[in-house]
């Protein structure tokens, strides 16, 4: 079998994203931009992309967003809790100005790699560890079902880190992160190998919301 290709999309705006909140795994749904980007998303990906598997997220806001390809792309659904979004303890639901007006919440976005939210939350270290095993799941899965073309639809910070295994630079991490809608392709490569990731302009472009 050929190599898989892999297609990465963060789910649509989110009622979270539009309120400028930090949702960690709060369940938001999409706000209403949101849902007709996803649709949109998933109209344009399908005239020029074909995928036979589709993952995502179990929480709403992705599983809405991954709704649309099920039809367009006539690819059933597989949900996996390790595309979920980082969980961030007791800063979840509140805003951006609230969190960092607080001495505990680290805002140094490159220094969050052994630092665990306060509340039961969860490192980027710890992130990286359920991406990795998720990544060797779905290589035996794509063997074995000779899946060609995957498309995951999960979340931002999530993202990040699958960003940082992709290219294999762990424990480092992009600053940045994939706007809401944002599209990445990357080749299913075996473990450890780098491989370079390219962002696709999909439907109307991706809006920026902050993480």
């Amino acid at each position: 079998m050929d190599m898989s290709t892999l297609y990465f999309l963060r789910h649509a705006e989110s009622v979270a994203n539009s309120k400028n909140l930090l949702a960690g795994r709060i369940d938001f749904p999409l706000s209403e931009t949101g849902k007709a980007d996803a649709k949109d998303l998933a109209d344009d990906f399908s005239q020029r992309f074909t995928i036979d598997g589709l993952w995502c997220s179990p929480l709403l806001r992705a599983q809405q967003t991954a709704a649309p390809f099920l039809t367009a792309c006539n690819t059933p659904i597989r949900f996996d809790p390790r595309l979920i979004e980082q969980h961030l303890g007791r800063f979840s639901g509140l805003s951006y100005d609230q969190v960092e007006a607080d001495p505990a919440y680290r805002t140094e976005r490159s220094a969050r790699w052994k630092w665990i939210p306060e509340g039961g939350g969860e490192s980027y270290e710890m992130i990286a560890k359920r991406v990795a095993d998720f990544f060797m799941d779905l290589r035996q899965c794509c063997q074995s079902e000779g899946l060609n073309n995957v498309l995951i639809v999960t979340h931002a910070v999530t993202l990040r880190l699958i960003h940082a295994t992709l290219e294999n630079i762990l424990p480092n991490y992009p600053q940045t992160i994939a706007g809401n809608g944002e599209l990445w392709v990357a080749p299913l490569l075996p473990p450890g190998q780098a491989c370079t990731i390219q962002t696709v302009k999909l439907g109307s472009g991706p809006r920026q919301h902050r993480a």
